[in-house]
């Protein structure tokens, strides 16, 4: 049978990021999925190929966090830092949940209620839940399995899929973020102008109060607009020669942040990931370094010329 499983691969790899909490693991568990379904041959008489291919994908994962640490977000690690204080040692990248390119989880006619569901901080919370829990809770909350599909997906009853998802919903309910208000139209286009312009002032007075700012690999963040303002300021970071490509991760926009190099070549330094909310910047983590440019097909160096002043 002539098995057409590159339909799938969004969907599954929407699922297994969810679980996993990081875009390339995500990826390898789809391509172990479709290994395995290749060499196991698919039985109509198993039912429909999606669920099957659930199934597998379900598996895979469930092995893959055997023994896994639980990825998680700078807040779910330590408290928010002073302006000015050391930003410590830097974490390896399967210590974080790290961003994932829209095109690679969202199929293109998705509810906004769906892209929600793979914002950094709800992907962070599910780590919180046993990998069973965390399964049951995506199948049946998100992608809205019903309660007897699940069950036949784990080889378990219903009864006991509806009390795994209700511990899941108590657990996630202190941790689930705030949905997102629609956002005012051109924000973000002001917003990435006066980053680019350093603009201070500018960038400041779309921060929500009680904004927050990341830089991964390091557990070091900000809370509060003073604090972010504070650290903005500072002369000599090179945010002042900065420029940006956008893209989009995790529901929301982002961008690529290129920085001079000694030799005047911008070059990728950090992929950043901003959650707006109505007319303010609720959420700003910069993803150190350029690891994560070829996943969201950004260059690794930028072609336009140095900003000047004037």
């Amino acid at each position: 049978m002539d098995l057409d499983l590159e339909k799938h691969r969004v969907e599954l790899t929407g699922y297994c990021y969810r679980m996993l909490g990081g875009p390339f693991e995500a990826e390898d568990a789809v391509q172990e999925t479709f290994v395995r379904a290749w060499r196991g041959g698919f039985d109509p008489a198993r039912g429909p190929l999606r669920r099957w291919l659930y199934a597998i994908a379900t598996n895979v994962c469930l092995d893959m966090l055997r023994g896994a640490r639980r990825r998680a977000l700078a807040a779910d690690l330590t408290g928010p830092a002073a302006p000015g204080s050391p930003l410590g040692e830097p974490l390896p990248p399967e210590a974080w949940v790290q961003p994932v390119p829209d095109a690679r989880v969202l199929p293109a006619d998705v509810l906004v209620e769906r892209r929600e569901s793979v914002r950094l901080a709800f992907v962070a919370a599910l780590q919180h839940l046993p990998p069973r829990q965390r399964a049951v809770l995506i199948l049946r909350d998100v992608l809205v399995w019903r309660a007897h599909e699940v069950a036949d997906l784990l080889g378990t009853s219903v009864t006991s899929v509806n009390s795994v998802l209700q511990r899941a919903r108590a657990t996630l309910a202190a941790r689930k973020p705030e949905p997102l208000k629609p956002v005012d139209e051109g924000l973000l286009e002001r917003y990435t102008a006066a980053f680019e312009r350093y603009d201070v002032d500018a960038l400041v007075a779309v921060l929500h109060e009680d904004a927050t700012m990341t830089m991964p690999p390091f557990a070091w963040w900000l809370r509060g607009r003073a604090a972010v303002a504070a650290v903005l300021a500072v002369p000599g970071t090179g945010c002042e020669a900065a420029r940006v490509v956008a893209t989009r991760a995790n529901g929301v926009p982002a961008f690529g942040q290129y920085r001079p190099d000694e030799e005047g070549v911008l070059r990728a330094f950090a992929l950043v990931v901003v959650e707006f909310s109505g007319s303010r910047a609720v959420s700003c983590a910069t993803y150190l370094g350029d690891s994560l440019f070829g996943l969201f097909g950004l260059p690794m160096t930028f072609g336009g010329p140095l900003r000047t002043d004037g």
